[in-house]
């Protein structure tokens, strides 16, 4: 049976490191997959961390014909919604996430992963992420009302055994950069229609209430009459004068995610009127295979 990378549903952790790379010209695939999975947790009985691995689709791909997800694909393409709204494509070939109670080890591992990476690939962007009164993000809303409950988050984010890639996910990775003080202005109301929610308390607007350019609206996909969910893990990052949202969206199947961007660009009916608050910065899809795909590129223990 494939296990899941145990970081995707690993709540509670309040210190984040996201790391992207690019491969270098050249540089062998598989030799920096077996460098990076090198880079462990410390060894900890308490107060450990969390790593998740993933990898451009069509990278893994070459790497693990037979282990990967036939209908993953790479954001190297942007999205060009409504009126010119385009979200953006930075698809790079690694990506790394690191967690833990306190920012020193997620540092720490994070700098041995840029280290342990130098001859292969380049670090793209690096961002440190960061939880805000429990689970709120900076617009002072509940983020992630929306997903499953974690026993029942597999079955959402994984894809089935018997499948190529089974234990593995698709991930869609983001950065929201806030348009924090103009959002801050609006009224409540105004503020409470925008994400389609109350905001003391999270309480989804009834359908007779509900704006269609509402976030919940737009980000809400619905097939055959039938809601499709992902799951989610997303947390601020950065500063008080710079700061947004982090997307982490796990799925086991791509479309969902597509889909989700498609109708918050107003593709298929308004855009999502969060989007004239947020700007995309950044869009890339990873796979994240399973521990036994990983433990495929594990380096050897000497004899």
């Amino acid at each position: 049976m494939e296990t899941p990378q145990a970081g995707i549903f690993a709540l509670g952790d309040a210190a984040h490191g996201f790391f992207e790379f690019s491969l270098r010209a050249g540089a062998d695939a598989s030799a920096a997959l077996t460098a990076l999975v090198s880079v462990r947790e410390p060894r900890a009985t308490v107060g450990g961390a969390n790593r998740v691995l993933g990898f451009r689709p069509s990278l893994w791909l070459t790497l693990e014909p037979n282990d990967a997800p036939q209908d993953a694909h790479d954001f190297d393409v942007p999205i060009e919604g409504s009126g010119g709204y385009c979200i953006p494509a930075t698809q790079a070939d690694i990506w790394a996430w690191f967690s833990a109670a306190s920012y020193d080890v997620v540092f720490d591992m994070g700098k041995e992963a840029v280290e342990t990476l130098a001859p292969y690939a380049t670090l793209e962007r690096e961002y440190r992420g960061w939880s805000y009164r429990h689970n709120r993000d900076l617009t002072g809303f509940e983020d992630g009302t929306e997903n499953p409950p974690l026993d029942e988050a597999p079955e959402i984010a994984l894809i089935p055994g018997g499948r190529p890639g089974a234990g593995g996910s698709v991930l869609l990775f983001q950065v929201w950069k806030h348009a924090k003080n103009t959002f801050d202005e609006l009224p409540l109301a105004t503020q409470e229609a925008v994400i389609g929610r109350t905001k003391a308390d999270s309480i989804e607007f009834d359908e007779a209430r509900m704006p269609a350019d509402s976030h919940v609206s737009r980000t809400t996909l619905e097939v055959d009459g039938k809601e499709l969910k992902i799951f989610r893990r997303n947390v601020p990052y950065g500063i008080v004068s710079d700061n947004g949202t982090l997307f982490i969206g796990f799925s086991a199947e791509q479309f969902r995610l597509e889909s989700m961007l498609r109708q918050m660009a107003g593709i298929g009916g308004p855009r999502d009127a969060l989007t004239r608050y947020t700007e995309p910065l950044t869009g890339a899809y990873y796979f994240i295979p399973s521990v036994q795909a990983l433990r495929r590129f594990a380096p050897r223990d000497p004899d």
